[in-house]
C-alpha cells in the first residue's frame, strides 16, 4: 500500500512540475499572438513589404551607409576604365605605332610609351587648298593650335613660333615647317587667316576648315577649347594653346607650353632634331 502512495504523489508532483514549466511558455505565445494581432488591427496602413510583426524599415541613415561606399565603387570603376583606355591605346616601345599614323606611310615607327597624341586629318590651307597628314609627312613640324582673335597669347605664342624657327633654319641649318591650326573656322576664313599669319611670318601654314573637322583634330591632338564671354559674333576662345614638335613620321615627340621663350624653344627643337 505504500509504494502505491508514494507511486501516486511522484505521478502528481511530475504533473505540478510539467505544469509550471510549460505554462510560462504558452503564456508568452498567448501574449505575443494576441499583441501580433493586436498590431495587424491598428496599421491598416503598414507597409506590405514588411510582415506584420517582423522587421522595422531601414533608416535614412542605414541607407547613406550603404550609398556612400556605392558611389565610391562606381567612381573608382569609371577611373579604372579611363586608365585602361589610355593603355589600351598606348604604344609601347620597340613595337609597330597603330595604323591611325600610317596614312602617310611612315607607320612602321616606334614611340615611347603613352596615349597616342594626332591623327589623320583633312584641312584647307589659306590658298583654298585641301592638306591632309600626308602633306607634311617626312618633315619637321612645329604645329601650334590658336586662332587670330586672340587678344594677347595667340600673336605672343606666333611670334615666338616664327623667331624659333627662323633662328633654327638660319643658325643650325634645320629647316621645322611652322604650322598654324585655328580653332575658331567660323571667323578665321581662308583669306582672313592669310592676311594674319602674313603679318607673323610668311612660312607659317595656316589650316582651317568645317567645324566638325577642327573639332577632331582638336580630340586628336588632346586640344582644349571652348567659347566663353559670348556677345553675338563678338567672342573668345579659352584654350590650352598647345605647341607640338612632330617628327617626319609624325609622331608627337614634344609638347610646349606658353612658359618658352624663341631661345628655350629653338634649342629644345635642336635637342630632338639631332638626337633621332
Amino acid at each position: 500500500m505504500l509504494p502505491c502512495r508514494r507511486l501516486v504523489l511522484s505521478c502528481r508532483y511530475g504533473a505540478a512540475t510539467f505544469l509550471r514549466r510549460s505554462g510560462p511558455s504558452k503564456r508568452i505565445q498567448s501574449f505575443s499572438y494576441s499583441k501580433s494581432a493586436r498590431q495587424g488591427h491598428e496599421m491598416p496602413g503598414a507597409n506590405p513589404m514588411f510582415p506584420i510583426g517582423g522587421g522595422t524599415p531601414a533608416s535614412p541613415r542605414s541607407r547613406v551607409r550603404y550609398a556612400v561606399p556605392a558611389v565610391l565603387l562606381g567612381f573608382t570603376g569609371f577611373i579604372t576604365f579611363l586608365h585602361y583606355n589610355d593603355e589600351r591605346r598606348a604604344v609601347p616601345k620597340g613595337q609597330a605605332s597603330s595604323s591611325r599614323n600610317s596614312g602617310c606611310g611612315c607607320g612602321s615607327n616606334t614611340t615611347v610609351k603613352g596615349p597616342i597624341i594626332g591623327g589623320p586629318f583633312t584641312l584647307m590651307s589659306t590658298d583654298n587648298k585641301i592638306v591632309t597628314e600626308k602633306d607634311v609627312c617626312g618633315k619637321w613640324v612645329l604645329l601650334y593650335f590658336g586662332y587670330s582673335f586672340s587678344p594677347d597669347v595667340g600673336p605672343e605664342q606666333l611670334k615666338m613660333m616664327s623667331k624659333a624657327v627662323d633662328k633654327l633654319e638660319s643658325k643650325h641649318n634645320q629647316k621645322i615647317l611652322p604650322v598654324f591650326v585655328t580653332l575658331d573656322p567660323q571667323r578665321d576664313t581662308p583669306s582672313h587667316l592669310h592676311a594674319y599669319l602674313k603679318e607673323f611670318d610668311s612660312r607659317i601654314l595656316g589650316l582651317t576648315g568645317a567645324a566638325s573637322a577642327m573639332r577632331q583634330m582638336a580630340q586628336e591632338y588632346r586640344v582644349y577649347f571652348k567659347k566663353v564671354q559670348e556677345d553675338g559674333d563678338d567672342y573668345l576662345v579659352d584654350t590650352s594653346h598647345n605647341m607640338y614638335l612632330l617628327n617626319p613620321k609624325m609622331e608627337v615627340v614634344r609638347c610646349f607650353g606658353v612658359e618658352y621663350n624663341p631661345d628655350e624653344l629653338s634649342r629644345e627643337v635642336l635637342k630632338e632634331v639631332v638626337s633621332q
